[in-house]
């Protein structure tokens, strides 16, 4: 089985950054024109986008609204967008924007009814980002952790019938270092939604750990922002890993 992976353009104030652990005043700029990075990874080879408002995230609506319609302008890579989306007004005004499939992740944790709603209203193109810290769920922007545990949330969302959980450990993302194997790999053995791996991934080898852990779990994708972007995965390598 291949692995699809997503390159992570995450939007603050317009640009494109990567923060440590979702501290938002610990954000690295990569680039100041996000669409000019949709068209790079585009052309790095990569199948999908995988968007995030961060400001939205916090605000709880969307704020980096003309750098996500400008990055839709610009390529026409199926792109997956979560942050600050809260209602089924505003899922529907982005997938009528050219957004392929739209992440709820505070939204689904405290209203899981709109995931269902969602789901319904449009099949295949609702995504659930479950954040964990410490395997319990984090919402607001990974400000606020509740005591619902991650696999919780997962097999409650299964019947829901989203088109993909994506799968974050807060502690690792940004850090480089390295994915949580274990618990991703875990939750997509117990669920049959397909998993999306996120947070920490340094190198090629936590790729090819993630594609040997694949057989007879859900794993279907990995998402990858600050090693890219700092040249230590090298896009074609990477794509050669999860392809075989």
């Amino acid at each position: 089985m291949s692995l699809t992976l997503f390159p992570a353009i995450d939007l603050k104030d317009g640009q494109c950054v990567r923060l440590r652990r979702g501290a938002m005043d610990e954000a690295t700029v990569y680039a100041d024109d996000p669409a000019a990075q949709a068209r790079a990874w585009g052309q790095a080879g990569f199948a999908w986008l995988h968007v995030v408002d961060l400001n939205g995230a916090f605000a709880g609506r969307p704020v980096n609204v003309a750098a996500v319609r400008a990055i839709l302008a610009a390529v026409s890579l199926p792109v997956q967008l979560g942050g600050g989306i809260r209602d089924l007004a505003g899922i529907e005004a982005w997938l009528e924007a050219g957004v392929r499939r739209v992440i709820l992740g505070s939204a689904a944790a405290k209203n899981p009814g709109l995931v269902t709603q969602a789901c319904r209203a449009f099949p295949g193109r609702i995504a659930v980002g479950i954040d964990a810290r410490d395997g319990l769920v984090a919402t607001e922007g990974w400000a606020e952790t509740t005591s619902l545990a991650a696999t919780d949330l997962a097999q409650r969302l299964q019947d829901a019938g989203a088109a993909a959980l994506i799968y974050t450990d807060i502690a690792r993302d940004g850090m480089l270092s390295g994915l949580n194997l274990e618990q991703t790999v875990a939750l997509a053995r117990l669920v049959a939604t397909p998993v999306i791996a996120s947070g920490g991934v340094a190198g090629l080898a936590d790729l090819e750990a993630l594609r040997d852990a694949a057989p007879g779990t859900s794993l279907a994708g990995v998402i990858v922002g600050r090693a890219l972007y700092d040249g230590r995965i090298d896009p074609a390598a990477a794509l050669r890993v999860l392809a075989a």
